[in-house]
């Protein structure tokens, strides 16, 4: 059963890694990803398409916590990677700088060992919530 954090936060593509949201408040937000083995590379570490997947939604929720009542849409991001995502990974996000009608964000991934994996910055755009999915489209 999900937290009302998760219910707000309710994102079908970001159910189907596993991703989890344990805090989002005050331009603050923490997820958690623990890549199972289709999210892997070659290398059998993370995937750096999960990881930056896992750094946007961690921005967009910082970003989200100051207008919950809103929906954002990512219009830039950078990611810079240090090194290789393995096993547990924490990402914590936070808002730099927030307007009327955007949000200036940055994130980072951790291991479980708190070593920094990832970092992120990006703008994100206040819109409108779209409606809840009540359920996923069938084939």
């Amino acid at each position: 059963m999900s937290t009302p954090i998760q219910q707000l936060f309710a994102v079908p593509f970001i159910d189907h890694l596993g991703i989890t949201l344990t805090r989002f408040e005050d331009g603050q937000s923490e997820m958690r990803y623990e890549a199972r083995p289709e999210h892997l590379n070659n290398f059998h570490v993370t995937h750096g398409g999960a990881c930056m997947t896992l750094l946007d939604v961690t921005m967009a929720a910082a970003a989200r916590s100051l207008r919950p009542e809103m929906g954002v849409l990512t219009i830039e991001m950078k990611t810079s990677f240090m090194q290789s995502a393995r096993g547990p990974l924490v990402a914590l996000g936070s808002v730099l700088q927030a307007t009327g009608r955007m949000a200036f964000t940055e994130a980072r991934i951790e291991d479980q060992e708190g070593r920094l994996c990832a970092h992120a910055t990006g703008t994100f755009k206040y819109i409108p919530r779209a409606p809840a999915m009540a359920e996923p489209p069938s084939d």
